[in-house]
């Protein structure tokens, strides 16, 4: 197993703290984290994740588990994070299936959740130790260059230097500096990386929302334009077009029900930015291009820089 841990360490794990041994293993995936469908003895199909240990854990899953509680569709989740061969292992109930929406629709319904998301969420208390979130939105970082740590290799960017991508490293300082207003700004809890890998649905309904690890504490332009950016992206990181961003920031202030000032307009398409210009720096190094230099003046005049 790429993490190290063995089957019967597995089993051992669930009975010790699901109460049953492990019968079958349904899937293995992952990226950041090993992920194991389990089939338990007594029937129940259950979800483990593996990951490096992480103070923001804890706050995600009581996230989850507050959002399921109130009727937001996402697994159950069984345990917290609890240790195991150096590694922070947390388990929740499955809930497979479901898909992403015909395209037509993929706006409107992906905003829609987001909306809720944020609306439930606000009956949550404030969760700082969220902060700061994952390298991908962490564009107030306190690191040394225009670039935080990488989420996924160990690397550091601002040692990365281009002819190639050193229009991205200015690009990259000109989004932080835009969005430097937003540093003292109130924050809320969503969703840090809404796209279609995390978010299903089923015949036009919310199906699950996975992926809890990426709850955010964040200023709720900063996850209005990640989702925005991104919700059509996925493993290769180029994201959505600037059409269907501004059909997504349109449809997500309607579900909401009120209407973004011009400012966070703006501030909407610079959050959303920075993730793609995080992504074509990173993703540069695998030798993909992840953000075009035209489609990048367009979203650097709507966030106006």
């Amino acid at each position: 197993m790429p993490t190290g841990i063995d089957e019967r360490t597995l089993s051992d794990w669930c009975l010790a703290h699901l109460g049953c041994a492990v019968a079958e293993r349904t899937f293995t995936t992952g990226n950041l984290s090993a992920v194991h469908g389990l089939r338990l003895a007594d029937g129940r199909e259950v979800v483990l994740k593996i990951r490096d240990d992480d103070p923001r854990l804890e706050a995600c899953t009581w996230v989850q588990r507050r959002m399921w509680q109130a009727g937001f569709p996402c697994p159950e989740p069984l345990t917290g994070p609890l240790p195991l061969g150096g590694k922070a292992v947390g388990a929740e109930a499955a809930l497979p299936g479901g898909a992403e929406p015909e395209l037509a629709d993929a706006p409107r319904l992906f905003a829609g959740l987001l909306a809720d998301f944020v609306t439930c969420a606000e009956t949550l208390d404030p969760q700082p130790p969220l902060r700061p979130a994952p390298a991908w939105v962490h564009w107030y970082h306190e690191e040394d260059g225009v670039w935080p740590v990488p989420d996924d290799r160990d690397v550091d960017l601002n040692a990365e230097r281009c002819s190639a991508t050193a229009w991205v490293d200015e690009l990259g300082a000109a989004v932080r500096e835009r969005l430097e207003e937003l540093r003292d700004a109130a924050c809320v809890i969503g969703h840090g990386d809404w796209d279609g890998r995390n978010v299903k649905f089923r015949d036009g309904r919310p199906l699950a929302v996975h992926d809890w690890d990426s709850v955010v504490y964040e200023p709720e332009v900063v996850i209005i334009g990640q989702a925005a950016a991104m919700f059509e992206g996925g493993p290769t990181g180029a994201g959505a077009s600037v059409e269907r961003t501004a059909a997504f920031l349109e449809e997500y202030q309607i579900a909401r029900g009120r209407a973004l000032s011009a400012n966070e307009v703006q501030l909407c398409w610079a959050a959303g930015l920075w993730v793609r210009a995080f992504n074509a720096k990173k993703f540069h190094l695998d030798n993909f291009d992840a953000l075009g230099r035209d489609e990048a003046g367009t979203r650097t005049e709507h966030a106006g820089i």
